[in-house]
């Protein structure tokens, strides 16, 4: 019998658990569901005998280490900092892992040794990273298979709500890890723009609102993910003159989120303040004490759309009880988006992907678009839990099945991978539209 363990039971867990169970009994397979919250993973087990659950505290070494020696495959679904106390465990016990998570210079570090005891470590094997990684390389390596030169390579993802569940003025509804919406783009962007390499600040991350059209999702707009940069060579796209990585909003947020922002309440240090009931009180507190207040003030007045965002949000409610003592602005902001933005139970979130490439081919340019839009079934069975989830589970079934002959620290960029996993999305539903066409000579 194989035994995978799989470490958290969040939001991005539900789809994945389901597919390894359904698969479970023919594989001859155990999961293992480790989660300090065991009616979380109970819930999402669901009785079937070939479930586990386990109250696991992931930084108690001893507990951490003896579940990982148990099984012979590690999913991690924890927080990225996370990550490396796994890893050095799996690297110790001589476990393979398998993460959507991005890969770090940490474990970059272990490989040498990740390759010389013939373990797997798969990172970036969900959506975005994952997804995206794998039908670009699968799309790009049959353009330059016919001798094709890529002139223009812009990639944009993003996590929506569907439009028969957006409610709200910022459009926009929480199906992920509600601390990533809040930190999203303050690490910057750099990416290349016709052959110039442009960087960003945070606060330009979200300067102006940049919008694609894309089939059966309408008009969106994006900004630059983080450094697109490495990506470059991982795609061996040296020499394209655009390369671009993007995350998808709604307009509407774009101009909303470029003023909290401005207003400095995505920060994480805190600011001194007293002892406030309400987040009204605490935000005249914060605005106040790093001189924005008037500001703030002056958009709620002049700006229609932003006075009904920072409204829906509670920023200017007295009712809602604050539930902690102290508060930095992010952490605020964050509480609220949770339970402000929440998905209800019956609510539909959606997941948006469209590649953009230009290429050359015997003289002629062509413009190709591949797009998937995905809408989830529930607040639970979300189309982020899908996209995440899904790409891990066909992996590690693949992977238990002896389909992936991989070592050594590895993204999905590879066909062994996508030949593989990209035809069994399908299968469950997670499915591009290609769309080619020749470009007239200018």
């Amino acid at each position: 019998m194989k035994i995978v363990l799989l470490l958290g039971a969040g939001k991005s867990a539900t789809v994945l658990i389901k597919y390894l169970l359904e698969k479970a009994a023919e594989m001859d397979l155990k999961l293992i569901v480790a989660d300090t919250n065991l009616t979380l993973i109970n819930q999402k087990i669901n009785g079937n005998p070939r479930g586990i659950a386990l109250n696991l505290d992931i930084k108690n070494a001893d507990e951490r280490a003896k579940a990982i020696a148990n099984a012979d495959l590690t999913i991690s679904l924890l927080p990225p900092h996370l990550h490396i106390l796994v890893a050095r465990d799996c690297l110790q016990f001589n476990k393979h892992l398998f993460t959507a998570s991005y890969l770090d210079k940490e474990v970059e570090e272990l490989e040498p040794a990740i390759r010389s005891k013939g373990l797997l470590f798969l990172y970036e094997m969900g959506l975005d990273p994952g997804i995206d990684h794998m039908s670009a390389i699968a799309i790009l390596d049959k353009i330059k298979s016919k001798g094709g030169s890529i002139k223009s390579f812009v990639s944009h993802c993003g996590g929506l709500v569907a439009p028969q569940s957006d409610n709200n003025p910022w459009h926009y509804k929480i199906s992920w890890n509600p601390a990533n919406v809040v930190a999203a783009g303050k690490q910057g962007a750099i990416y290349k723009q016709h052959n110039t390499i442009q960087e960003l600040t945070y606060e330009n991350v979200f300067d102006q609102v940049r919008t694609v059209s894309i089939e059966k999702a309408g008009t969106l707009a994006w900004y630059p993910n983080r450094n697109s940069i490495p990506y470059i060579s991982l795609y061996q796209l040296e020499e394209a003159e655009t390369f671009i990585r993007t995350t998808l909003r709604h307009p509407d947020f774009i101009s909303g989120w470029k003023k909290l922002i401005a207003l400095g309440l995505t920060n994480e240090l805190p600011l001194s303040y007293q002892k406030a009931k309400c987040p009204a009180e605490i935000v005249q507190q914060l605005l106040t004490a790093n001189h924005q207040i008037g500001k703030f003030q002056h958009w709620v007045k002049e700006d229609a759309l932003f006075e009904k965002q920072v409204k829906s949000l509670g920023l200017l409610s007295s009712s809602i009880q604050a539930k902690k003592e102290e508060y930095s602005p992010a952490s605020l902001l964050q509480e609220l988006l949770e339970s402000q933005l929440g998905m209800n139970e019956n609510d539909q979130d959606r997941v948006v992907m469209q590649h953009e490439i230009t290429y050359l081919l015997q003289n002629q340019e062509y413009a190709l678009v591949s797009s998937l839009v995905l809408d989830g079934k529930n607040a639970v069975e979300t189309a982020m839990a899908t996209t995440v989830g899904l790409p891990l589970a066909i992996a590690t079934t693949l992977f238990l099945n002896n389909k992936i002959d991989l070592i050594g620290l590895q993204r999905p960029l590879s066909a062994t991978l996508y030949q593989q996993v990209l035809p069994a999305l399908e299968m469950e539903g997670v499915r591009f539209i290609e769309k080619e066409i020749k470009k007239q000579a200018s």
